[in-house]
């Protein structure tokens, strides 16, 4: 038996994380029954026929009901009405988190409808695929991974505790953080890059004078890393730009300024100024791989990566 276990952990959502921590809860024991619930039939069945857990609910208000572990997994923009719909059927004393990736907005829709009888402590794994739905989830996704929590303030340091020994056993490291500043972080270290990236591929789609066979043909050149970024769920992008909007705004007028620089330089033939920003950035992709946080294999590690082990 794990340091940690629940009698009934319920996940609501099932595409990636929420799959990803099916595997691994049943993997590792953490609960004695999983309960699932998504409101597509197809995913839903789809969820049955891999076995991920032990009961399937179109409605998440059964699905929470006794449940000592609830996990919203939905899209950022639907977390207020999941809140609402399962509120008055949450157990006394559960714990309620979620995987968003935008914390602010998450606290702002929730906690107005939850019941002070359960502790709210919203959640972000930070780790993915661009992949979604139930078939993409393995249970290694979160190993090695940080794992940020953002409890209220007066939120039970018990129940953070507790929260914080099942994603340890999940694999993760966690870190403790206040939501205004996780959204600051996470609008320069996940979102901007991936609005970059599906600007960039955007405007490459959109050039007239290069064709797409052009654009596929020659992918290998670097465009391609930015293709994986932008192949991620559209609904998920989309809520998040819409939800972290304020922290996103002010990574991108910092982006825009710095690449006006960098304008300025390669448009004045500064070598030495080119020079000095690509060491400083080729030193913070090193910091990475020391961080483990990425590993030091040609080809980014593709042939290791693409296809992630399943149980």
């Amino acid at each position: 038996m794990p340091d940690i276990h629940f009698e009934k952990i319920a996940l609501i959502g099932i595409g990636l994380i929420g799959s990803s921590l099916a595997r691994i809860i049943r993997r590792e024991g953490l609960a004695t029954e999983i309960a699932i619930s998504t409101r597509r039939a197809e995913t839903l069945s789809r969820a049955r026929e891999l076995k991920l857990g032990d009961s399937y609910h179109p409605d998440a208000a059964e699905a929470v009901r006794d449940a000592d572990l609830v996990i919203v997994c939905v899209p950022v923009g639907a977390s207020g009405a999941m809140a609402a719909d399962i509120a008055a059927a949450l157990r006394p004393g559960a714990i309620v988190t979620d995987v968003g990736s935008t914390k602010g907005s998450v606290i702002g829709q929730m906690q107005p409808y939850l019941p002070d009888s359960v502790h709210f402590i919203p959640g972000h794994p930070v780790a993915g695929t661009e992949h979604s739905g139930p078939d993409a989830g393995f249970a290694e996704l979160f190993e090695g991974r940080w794992c940020i929590l953002t409890p209220p303030e007066g939120t039970d340091a018990g129940a953070v505790a507790r929260l914080s020994r099942f994603w340890e056993s999940c694999g993760s490291m966690v870190d403790i953080m206040d939501p205004q500043h996780h959204d600051m972080v996470l609008a320069i270290v996940s979102h901007l890059p991936h609005i970059i990236a599906y600007n960039i591929v955007g405007t490459a789609d959109d050039l007239e004078t290069v064709t797409k066979s052009e654009v596929i043909k020659y992918s290998a050149s670097g465009f391609r890393d930015f293709t994986r970024l932008a192949a991620s769920d559209p609904t998920m992008w989309r809520d998040v730009c819409l939800h972290n909007r304020d922290a996103i705004l002010e990574m991108l007028s910092r982006f825009s300024e710095d690449l006006s620089a960098l304008q300025r330089a390669i448009r004045w033939g500064d070598g030495d100024k080119l020079f000095e920003m690509f060491t400083r950035t080729r030193d913070i992709r090193r910091s990475i791989i020391e961080a483990g946080q990425e590993i030091d294999v040609p080809d980014f590690g593709r042939h290791v990566l693409s296809h992630p082990p399943k149980d």
